[in-house]
């Protein structure tokens, strides 16, 4: 199998089912398409109808969306807990994903994702507080409910988490406050040793764009660090 993705540093879609395929376990190849370069489009197309990336491409099938791929991840692996084995559990984490799969637009536009930098705390209105608010619900249901084998939010790491994970590195990057649950919650994803993968595969990124961060005050750059 191989998975095409866009920039580590930034591609919030493209995260979501690397971090369950190296979670699980899955072996696939990589293809990075450098994104919002002229021929970036182009070269997407080449491996997906959409143009967008993700995109999973396993001898003659193709899946070119994050939570489709996931899906077809799962039937194709029913050995692993991609979602959880539970019914009840299952039927929650499959709503809590396409809740963000479809929604929380405040915040994907107020906070694009990068996850080598670190902004300081700021009011960033009230959409995206009450995105904030919603997310976090969420979590705390899902761990109140069904976390108590684990640290995630169904007990062991599962699709859901892959979901949110963007969402977790942008409240990390952007200082967001968050409640205790919540925060312990992101502190066993980002300590995970996918995302960790995935965070050393940004960092060694040769390349970067503008991502509308003029605005903001970096209090860290693991990249400029790391230079």
């Amino acid at each position: 199998m191989r998975l095409v993705i866009g920039n580590k540093v930034y591609s919030s879609w493209s995260l979501r089912p690397w971090i369950v395929m190296k979670a699980f376990a899955i072996a696939f190849e990589e293809t990075t398409v450098q994104l919002r370069e002229g021929d970036t489009r182009d070269r997407i197309l080449e491996h997906s109808p959409s143009g967008k990336v993700p995109v999973l491409i396993d001898v003659a099938t193709t899946v070119w969306d994050s939570l489709a791929i996931i899906e077809y991840l799962a039937d194709k692996y029913p050995e692993h807990a991609i979602w959880p084995s539970d019914r009840h559990a299952r039927a929650h984490a499959r709503s809590a994903s396409a809740e963000m799969h479809a929604g929380f637009q405040a915040l994907r536009t107020a906070c694009s994702m990068n996850v080598t930098r670190r902004f300081k705390a700021r009011d960033r209105g009230e959409a995206v507080a009450a995105d904030v608010v919603r997310i976090t619900a969420l979590w705390r249901e899902a761990r109140a409910k069904f976390g108590g084998a684990g640290p995630f939010l169904y007990g062991g790491f599962c699709a859901a988490d892959g979901t949110f994970a963007p969402v977790v590195t942008r409240f990390h990057s952007y200082s967001i406050a968050v409640d205790p649950v919540s925060q312990a919650y992101m502190d066993a994803l980002l300590a995970h040793p996918a995302y960790k993968a995935w965070l050393a595969g940004a960092v060694a990124e040769p390349w970067g764009l503008d991502n509308g961060e003029a605005a903001e005050t970096i209090i860290e750059d693991l990249r400029a660090r790391k230079a």
